[in-house]
């Protein structure tokens, strides 16, 4: 790549950070360059070193970081010698950054359209100018009424909004560089794929290149013409993202693409594979290949000798003696299912076993939930019926905003639903408070929440921690209880060593770990995983999953699994309940609700969701943001945003029944299921056809 046609060049770049009076190498001799519109991936699982390297690029390291080797060139301009005038012009002409968090980058005391506006009016514009290229600004991010935004605080918005208005900041002055740290990660898919189409057609109109860090690699496959992979501070493997994803040639690439649940595999015939160990802390001492540790091709060469940068092909290169036989790398998870009473502790003891799968263990009738009063009421849930049967694992999906969590809040006692509802275990009703339900009961429903952080008291131990519900909810005590313990730990994959320490002493992937072994305490026969893997990277995803997916075999323990992640979903789900507003659009086998015909709003979820398998349905793109529950639309509540809604006014008047259309799938729809099946079988094959 000529010098000319160079956005950023970066050169055996270290960074050092200084802790506890020690210096400690977060980044090592990486090496990468952004031609002028293109867009470079960088991945990674956490802690290797992708944020750091982005902070490094425009000196935003903390006050004990900094640059200790290489050079970085943006534009031909060199920032690490900048002074403070030059840099912060740089910053504020040449490169922007988008952050994972819009909260943390707007002001939360200042309107939306101020902050955008200032950064105009710091270009030179006057403040009616600046006011007015900010609405124009929203107005090209997408932002249908852009000036009732701009009379917002960032609060007000919706975390798809708030990105978008972050976006239209970024790229307020046409930056040559656009740096994107985990920018979707937080967001529903279909707010996803809005943000994505809008990068990307905002880097075609300004030739914008672009830095895109994420550990959603299929959102890198479709995003980016190159990627980097990075691992405890070194690039391993770079090259095309798409030869990258599709043949990769280092033991870890094939590791992380391995922990992902790609199509056709299920939990009751496919484990996912995992990476066993874990990474290296910055600044420990290594010698030989950094990841030789944690690989199962590694000799005494690669122990002992830093493996070079071996070329691949022309445009690759991979950082392994063995990337030939990098992709027959050998499982570290056996692909083999365990039958149920296989040797090893079992966690429910023995609670929703007995009966096997089938019948109904939660019934739910008729449930609504209705927050604020009845004159200015948001109806969270409206009239849901759902059954969950003994043994399965019932996903919940939707956008945010439909009602996936207030349901499981109702369940759990959390949250009292509106009179006349009706929530039932074993056919006997519950108590809508949970104080007041039962010791069984308590220990029936369990829940698994999304941050471990928030779920785990903090200045508890892990023996603490899991040994509560044993004593409170079991009424274990003595040697029973250390017994009970022990079988605990030994199930979720935990040691010894790890019950005296704190929360704040283990990774994520512990923590939840943890979380996952007080939950199953008490012998649980439902628990809800609200979103139980989104904060974690994909190697560690995978090490739950399979932990969950082990338990139930054994255990027949039933799940109620909530999550954004439609790949999961797939993979964990035994059947799919589809909520949108608080009502429930669509329901089934899962692969019978994936493989369609779908609900209208099915469809779009799903077409929303990029893929690592080079599969590229028709994207059905949804208008207008979700209508608020205080005040929905008449007729079919999603009628305001559907595709296929029909010419004859049904849909706007009328609501829909949610009517059996096939055994076991319901759909809430005026269109027949029949018909749905043609208009979506002869929509999809040119597009099939046309990526074959």
């Amino acid at each position: 790549m000529s010098e000319d046609n160079t956005a950023l060049s970066v050169s055996h770049l270290d960074v050092t950070y200084r802790v506890r009076g020690q210096d400690r190498l977060a980044l090592r001799d990486v090496s990468f360059s952004i031609g002028r519109g293109e867009s470079y991936g960088l991945v990674g699982e956490s802690g290797s070193g992708k944020s750091t390297a982005a902070l490094a690029l425009v000196r935003y390291l903390p006050s004990n970081g900094r640059v200790s080797a290489g050079t970085v060139s943006i534009n031909g301009l060199d920032p690490l010698s900048m002074g403070p005038g030059a840099l912060r012009d740089l910053r504020a002409r040449t490169v922007s950054m988008v952050y994972q968090e819009p909260g943390r980058a707007l002001n939360p005391s200042l309107r939306v359209g101020r902050q955008i506006a200032e950064v105009f009016q710091i270009a030179g514009q006057s403040g009616d100018d600046a006011r007015q290229s900010a609405e124009q600004m929203l107005r090209k991010v997408q932002i249908s009424d852009p000036g009732r935004v701009m009379r917002r605080y960032p609060h007000e918005l919706s975390g798809g909004m708030a990105q978008r208005a972050v976006i239209a900041m970024a790229l307020a002055v046409s930056p040559s560089l656009l740096i994107l740290d985990e920018p979707t990660t937080a967001l529903d898919a279909t707010v996803e794929a809005e943000v994505l189409d809008l990068v990307a057609a905002l880097r075609s109109e300004f030739q914008t290149s672009v830095l895109f860090i994420s550990h959603n690699l299929a959102v890198i496959a479709k995003m980016c013409d190159r990627v980097g992979v990075l691992y405890a501070g070194e690039l391993v493997e770079q090259g095309p993202a798409r030869e990258v994803f599709d043949n990769p040639r280092h033991p870890y690439t094939v590791g992380l693409l391995r922990c992902i649940p790609r199509r056709g595999q299920r939990k009751d015939t496919d484990r996912l594979d995992t990476i066993p160990g874990f990474q290296p802390t910055p600044g420990q001492a290594m010698t030989g290949c950094v990841f030789a540790p944690r690989c199962a091709l590694a000799r005494d060469k690669c122990r002992t000798v830093e493996p070079p940068f071996f070329r691949v092909s022309d445009l690759r290169t991979s950082r392994c003696y063995f990337h030939e036989q990098a992709p027959d790398l050998p499982r570290n998870t056996p692909a083999s299912i365990p039958s149920a009473g296989a040797d090893g502790a079992g966690l429910a003891g023995g609670a929703g076993g007995a009966d096997g799968l089938g019948g109904s263990l939660v019934v739910v009738e008729g449930l609504s939930k209705t927050f604020g009063g009845p004159r200015a009421g948001v109806r969270a849930l409206a009239g849901v019926d759902l059954s969950i049967q003994r043994g399965e694992t019932l996903g919940l999906v939707g956008e945010s905003g439909s009602g996936k969590t207030t349901l499981a809040r109702v369940l759990l006692g959390l949250t009292a639903p509106d009179q006349g509802s009706v929530v039932t275990l074993h056919d006997t009703p519950l108590s809508p408070d949970a104080r007041r339900r039962p010791r069984p009961v308590l220990r029936a429903l369990q829940i698994v929440f999304q941050n471990p952080d928030s779920a785990l008291n903090r200045r508890h131990t892990v023996r603490a921690l899991i040994s509560r519900p044993l004593s409170r909810l079991a009424g274990l005590s003595g040697q029973a209880l250390r017994d009970r313990l022990a079988e605990l730990i030994a199930s979720v994959r935990l040691e010894d060593r790890h019950l005296p320490l704190r929360p704040s002493q283990l990774s994520g992937g512990l923590k939840q770990r943890v979380a996952i072994a007080r939950a199953f305490g008490g012998g649980p026969e439902v628990v809800v995983c609200d979103e139980p893997t989104s904060a974690l990277d994909v190697s560690v995803q995978a090490a739950i999953l399979n932990l969950l997916a082990d338990l139930q075999t054994t255990e027949r323990v039933t799940y109620l699994f909530i999550s954004h992640d439609l790949g999961l979903v797939r993979y964990l789900s035994d059947r799919i309940v589809v909520l949108y507003l608080g009502r429930v659009m669509e329901v089934g086998p899962s692969e019978t609700v994936f493989a369609g015909p779908h609900h209208p709003y099915t469809e779009a979820l799903f077409s929303a969701v990029p893929s690592l398998d080079g599969e590229r349905p028709s994207r059905i793109r949804l208008t207008g943001e979700i209508p608020s529950a205080a005040d929905p639309p008449s007729g079919c509540v999603f009628h305001t945003r559907c595709p296929r809604r029909l010419p004859t006014g049904m849909c706007e008047s009328t609501e829909p029944p949610l009517l059996e259309e096939e055994t076991g799938h319901l759909i809430r729809c005026h269109i027949p299921l029949s018909e749905l099946r043609t208009i979506q079988r002869n929509e999809s094959a040119p597009s099939q056809g046309g990526s074959s």
